[in-house]
C-alpha cells in the first residue's frame, strides 16, 4: 500500500439516517391537544403526551383555576394519563404549556427554585 489510500465513494443514500433503527426516528415527544365534539355546542379538550414525571393533578388544578373550567385526569390503557377539560381550551392550553415550558427551562438553570419541586414532585 502506498501512503495515499484511495477510497471509492459508494452510493449515497439520503434516507439512511431515517431508516436506521437506532437513530431515534419517531421518538420525538409531542403533546397532543385535541377537541372532541360532544352534543350540540358542548366540547371536550384532551391533552396527552406530557412527560410522566410531571404531576398531572397539579397541572390540572392550575389549568382549571386559570381557565375557569372543570376537568379531570383519565387513565387510559393505551395512551396513559390524559387530561380532559370542559370546553374548547386548545389555544389556552397551548399558551399555558409553552409559557410553563419556558419557565421550566429558566428554572432548571436555578435548581433551588420551588417551581421544579411543585410540578415534578
Amino acid at each position: 500500500m502506498s501512503e495515499f489510500d484511495t477510497q471509492i465513494p459508494s452510493a449515497f443514500d439520503p434516507f439512511a439516517e431515517a431508516n436506521a433503527e437506532d437513530s431515534g426516528a419517531g421518538s420525538k415527544d409531542y403533546v397532543h391537544i385535541r377537541v372532541q365534539q360532544r352534543n350540540g355546542r358542548k366540547s371536550l379538550t384532551t391533552v396527552q403526551g406530557l412527560k410522566k414525571e410531571f404531576s398531572y393533578n397539579k397541572i390540572l388544578k392550575d389549568l382549571k383555576k386559570e381557565f375557569c373550567c372543570n376537568g379531570t385526569v383519565v387513565q387510559d390503557p393505551e395512551l396513559g394519563q390524559v387530561i380532559q377539560l370542559q370546553g374548547d381550551q386548545r389555544k389556552n392550553v397551548s399558551t399555558f404549556l409553552v409559557q410553563g415550558f419556558e419557565a421550566l427551562v429558566l428554572m432548571s438553570l436555578f435548581p433551588n427554585c420551588g417551581f421544579l419541586k411543585y410540578y415534578c414532585g
